[in-house]
């Protein structure tokens, strides 16, 4: 008497239906997924794995013993790090520097974009995107070596114009009250082409019959960018700025390090450079992994809520 075999159940048959399709689909698509393999790997092996020597802030770190051979002292980095004198002389500065950054730098590349996108000659247009462009390829090193020559004290360009106007040379990255402007506006002059290629892009994808639509309407040039341009490219602007507010504590670190000074410490001395100057210089690293960790945690709480709060206004965020 033949034994019936058992009718496989649904389980099991999605399953099989869900591994044959992946198969298929690798068979057809095989060459995007190589492409897209480097980069899942670099991800996972540069940027999440690194993510479990985190525990190294709540452990007095020692180097015979390893990361996860060392004493475990809970919240006691944070702590420290929390008394410390310098603790909001820190968070004051870098949310000065990044805020000051923030609301100088974003609103002009999407005014630089809103000026190309109404220029009629592409000669023009060509040669302003390529000088505006161009200082973004230039390196952090050889840009802070650019700005100490232009404003040295005695032979740099800007005091050689105010000597000849009769005016006193001043040492510009010697007083702590400018160097906060000097970051930003070097910064501003440098990116603000780079990053009004997005804002380019994204006018680019308007539809051209909103424009004629305004035209028939009588609208100004003034009234289409007001009410073509920029609803147009809204959505654009409001994820970048969801992007620059989570890294609002994340500042560079090369950058500041290498225009900071004794004289002008007070106001240049922000996280990411005190993390050096501890974690590497002293070799404290559960502190100073700690104090990174902290850095990382209100740069995820300030994303979630600016998303969050992007989300509800304007219907539009990252997730």
């Amino acid at each position: 008497m033949a034994v019936e075999k058992p009718a496989k159940t649904p389980a099991k048959r999605s399953k099989g239906k869900l591994s044959g399709a992946a198969a298929r689909s690798f068979a057809k698509h095989w060459q995007l997924y190589l492409i897209v393999t480097p980069p899942l790997l670099f991800f996972f092996i540069f940027k999440y794995y690194p993510m479990l020597n985190a525990v190294l802030a709540f452990k007095d770190y020692n180097v015979i013993k390893g990361i996860w051979g060392s004493p475990w002292v809970g919240t006691k980095n944070f702590k420290l790090f929390f008394d410390n004198p310098i603790f909001w002389d820190l968070i004051k500065n870098t949310v000065y520097l990044s805020g000051y950054l923030l609301l100088a730098g974003f609103p002009i590349p999407i005014l630089l974009a809103l000026m190309l996108n109404e220029v009629r000659s592409n000669r023009f247009k060509r040669v302003v995107q390529l000088v505006t462009f161009a200082p973004y390829f230039i390196s952090t090193v050889v840009m802070v070596s650019i700005i100490m020559l232009f404003l040295a004290p005695r032979l740099g360009f800007v005091n050689v114009i105010m000597n000849h106007f009769g005016l006193d040379s001043i040492n510009f990255l010697g007083e702590p009250g400018m160097f906060r402007s000097i970051y930003v506006w070097s910064d501003i002059w440098q990116t603000a082409g780079y990053s009004a290629v997005i804002y380019l892009a994204a006018l680019a994808g308007i539809d051209p019959t909103l424009y004629e639509a305004a035209k028939v309407d009588g609208a100004s040039r003034f009234q289409k960018i007001w009410h073509v341009d920029i609803p147009g490219i809204l959505p654009t602007i409001v994820i970048v700025l969801i992007l620059n507010v989570g890294n609002i504590m994340a500042i560079g670190f090369e950058k500041v390090y290498l225009l900071q000074n004794p004289l002008n410490l007070g106001n240049s001395e922000i996280i990411s450079t005190y993390v050096y100057s501890i974690g590497l210089l002293n070799a404290n690293y559960s502190f100073a992994t700690a104090v990174g960790l902290f850095n990382s945690v209100i740069n995820l709480v300030l994303l979630v809520l600016v998303n969050g709060l992007a989300k509800r206004l304007t219907n539009n965020s990252l997730w």
